[in-house]
């Protein structure tokens, strides 16, 4: 695991490409019994990570922490780990219950340099992750048919990283990639399974809820909707 972040694109760059070359893409070994989502709020100069554990497949919350950490990483495309990586690190390791699968609101290897947040975050902390993001990064698509499942092939330079998944009908589909030690059709298949009633699944959400709950508490912020109950 890192032990100091770097603060600047050269030597986050030069991590980029030690780490990358150690992605792992193929099946899950087991089904997980736990999967955590992990999401970030920022506020100034301050980055608010969270981490909510599920039990799965029956989908109920076991557990929840949070981490504050000050943004070591300027905001730069492509570099996101760099600023969130420290708190949400933090917060996986306040858990008691170590997930065996991670739900990443980032990337996985659909990203420039082939390894976005979640490929990063499973390489350091040795879990399987998955990226899946509300908006894409690199590649080309197209529109997946309209309906909860439909998906196309999201494509880089003549090869598949992704998919554009439909979670639910007629609403935006997610940008879903391997992480670490997953391949795609795992990632898309555990995405469909921790997706309820909405687009994002379970799991994200109560990250995303939690990490803004907990910039809203700092003050930053007023709290958000209570439409999500962990």
């Amino acid at each position: 695991m890192i032990v100091h972040w770097p603060n600047d694109i050269a030597a986050a760059r030069e991590l980029q490409e030690l780490y990358r070359q150690r992605v792992r893409v193929a099946p899950l070994d087991r089904e997980p019994r736990f999967v955590a989502g992990v999401d970030a709020s920022f506020s100034g100069d301050r980055v608010f990570g969270a981490a909510c554990v599920y039990r799965f497949p029956e989908l109920t919350l076991v557990e929840q922490a949070g981490a504050v950490a000050t943004v070591p990483f300027p905001y730069v495309p492509g570099f996101l780990l760099f600023r969130e990586g420290p708190a949400i690190i933090a917060a996986i390791r306040r858990l008691k219950t170590r997930p065996d699968l991670l739900l990443v609101d980032g990337q996985g290897i659909a990203h420039p340099m082939g390894i976005g947040s979640a490929s990063h975050l499973g390489i350091l902390l040795g879990i399987p992750a998955i990226g899946c993001a509300k908006t894409r990064l690199v590649g080309e698509y197209r529109e997946p048919g309209k309906h909860r499942g439909d998906r196309s092939e999201l494509n880089c330079e003549g090869r598949t990283v992704g998919a554009v998944l439909r979670t639910r009908t007629n609403v935006r589909p997610l940008f879903v990639s391997p992480g670490h030690k997953v391949d795609l059709e795992d990632a898309i298949r555990m995405v469909m399974l921790c997706a309820g009633k909405y687009r994002i699944p379970e799991p994200l959400r109560c990250a995303d809820w939690m990490s803004r709950r907990m910039k809203a508490e700092s003050g930053a912020i007023p709290p958000p909707s209570p439409n999500l109950s962990p």
